[in-house]
C-alpha cells in the first residue's frame, strides 16, 4: 500500500482520520433567514436608499436570497412595515407616569419617536394609515396612554389626543425626510433657503399680500425642531382634564 505508514498503529490512525476539508469544494453555509435578519436588511435599505426603495425583492437581495425565502417568515410588505415600526419602538424609553410632569413626559417620548423616524428617511410612512400591532408599538402606546391618564386627562380625550399627536409626529418626520432628500437632489432647485423666501415675500405686491410682507420674518422663523415643540405643546395645553 504505497504511501501508507509502515507502523500498524499509524495505519489504523490514518484510516480513522477525517480528511482535511477543501474550502473550494464546500462553500460557506449561508446564514438562515430569520425575522430579525429580515428587519435588519429592511432597515439597511431604508437607511441607505430611502423608504421608497423598500420592497420584498430588495430586502431579499440584501440577504443574498430570493423573495420566496422571505415568505416563510412574513406575509407581505405590510408585515415588513410592522416589523420596522416595532424595531424602532423597541428602543423607546418609557418613564413612570408622573402627574406633575405628564406634559414633559409626553413630549420626551414623542421626541424619541421623531428621532427614530428621522434616522430612516421616509419610514414614518409605514405608520400612516395603519394601526401597528407589533407588541413593541402597543407597549409604547400603552405607556403614552398611562401618562395622559396620570395627567387626569379624560380617557376618550386621551385616546384621540394620541391619534393627533402620533399623526403629527409621523407627518413631521416624513416632511423633514422629504426636504432633506430634495436638498440633496441638484434637480430640486425649488427648495429654497429662508433668506430666499424672505426675498420672495418682500417682492410680493403690497396691496395683495400686506400681511405676508409685514410678517415675513415670523412666517419663516424657527430653527431646528422649534415648530415641532410648539405644536406638541399647543396640542397638550388644550387637552381638557377630567
Amino acid at each position: 500500500m504505497t504511501g501508507m505508514p509502515s507502523d500498524p498503529r499509524q495505519r489504523r490512525a490514518a484510516r480513522h482520520a477525517q480528511p482535511a476539508e477543501d474550502p473550494a469544494a464546500s462553500p460557506p453555509r449561508k446564514k438562515p433567514i430569520t425575522v430579525d435578519r429580515i428587519t435588519d436588511a429592511a432597515l439597511q435599505v431604508v437607511a441607505t436608499e430611502g423608504y421608497d426603495a423598500l420592497t420584498i425583492r430588495r430586502v431579499a437581495a440584501v440577504l443574498g436570497s430570493g423573495p420566496s425565502s422571505l415568505y416563510a417568515h412574513i406575509v407581505n410588505k405590510d408585515d415588513i412595515d410592522d416589523l420596522l415600526v416595532g424595531r424602532l419602538y423597541s428602543g423607546i424609553v418609557l418613564p413612570e407616569p408622573d402627574p406633575a410632569r405628564w406634559r414633559e413626559q409626553i413630549r420626551d417620548v414623542y421626541t424619541q419617536i421623531r428621532d427614530q423616524y428621522l434616522k430612516y428617511p421616509g419610514i414614518s410612512r409605514a405608520v400612516l394609515g395603519t394601526v401597528p400591532t407589533n407588541l413593541h408599538s402597543l407597549k409604547v402606546r400603552e405607556g403614552l396612554l398611562a401618562i395622559l391618564l396620570a395627567g387626569d386627562v379624560e380617557p376618550r380625550t386621551a385616546a384621540w389626543a394620541l391619534d393627533a399627536l402620533s399623526l403629527y409626529v409621523s407627518a413631521y418626520a416624513l416632511e423633514q425626510s422629504l426636504v432633506r432628500q430634495r436638498q440633496d437632489d441638484p434637480d430640486q432647485e425649488w427648495v429654497v433657503s429662508r433668506e430666499e423666501l424672505l426675498r420672495r415675500f418682500a417682492a410680493l405686491p403690497a396691496d395683495a399680500f400686506p400681511h405676508t410682507r409685514r410678517h415675513a420674518a415670523e412666517l419663516t422663523s424657527g430653527t431646528g425642531h422649534d415648530r415641532f415643540d410648539f405644536t406638541l405643546g399647543l396640542i397638550m395645553e388644550n387637552l381638557s382634564r377630567s
